[in-house]
């Protein structure tokens, strides 16, 4: 194509395995497609090309949902790919949860206690241990001393 088109055209299955490819491996077709997803599964799961790439991959589950159409391998990619967004979606979830968990701590240490000092933020992960029915009668309850006491 003629450089001012900025286009070029992209042979996906000679693509090298690496992460720079993955993206486009993936949307492609049989074993390398299967490959790539194999790949994407064993990214660990606060990876950030991970998290990325399973956004752009919902959009994509949601068009070819939509599309009337589909074939075999738009299916199969569709059933690969809902149990992998449905673990980060979890994994997301969860660490709002815990960040919610944690606000709640530190803006209870906040009221009852003032600024929160160096001792009083190292209780604040083994608080963060116990379920909030447990830890925020003990905010509300203990003194400042035996908060420390009991969480250092």
């Amino acid at each position: 194509m003629p450089e001012y088109l900025r286009t070029a055209i992209v042979a996906i299955h000679q693509l090298p395995p690496i992460s720079e490819t993955l993206w486009l491996r993936i949307i492609g077709r049989g074993n390398v497609q299967k490959q790539a997803i194999d790949e994407l599964e064993a990214l660990t799961p606060d990876n950030p090309f991970r998290k990325a790439a399973l956004e752009l991959l919902y959009n994509l589950q949601q068009n070819l949902q939509v599309t009337q159409n589909q074939d075999e391998e738009d299916r199969e990619l569709l059933m690969r790919l809902a149990p992998l967004y449905q673990q980060d979606r979890e994994q997301a979830k969860q660490q709002g949860i815990q960040q919610g968990e944690r606000l709640v701590v530190e803006n209870l240490l906040k009221v009852r206690f003032g600024e929160i000092d160096n001792e009083l933020q190292a209780i604040i992960e083994p608080l963060l241990t116990l379920p909030p029915e447990e830890f925020t009668p003990l905010l509300l309850q203990l003194s400042r001393e035996e908060l420390i006491d009991r969480f250092s």
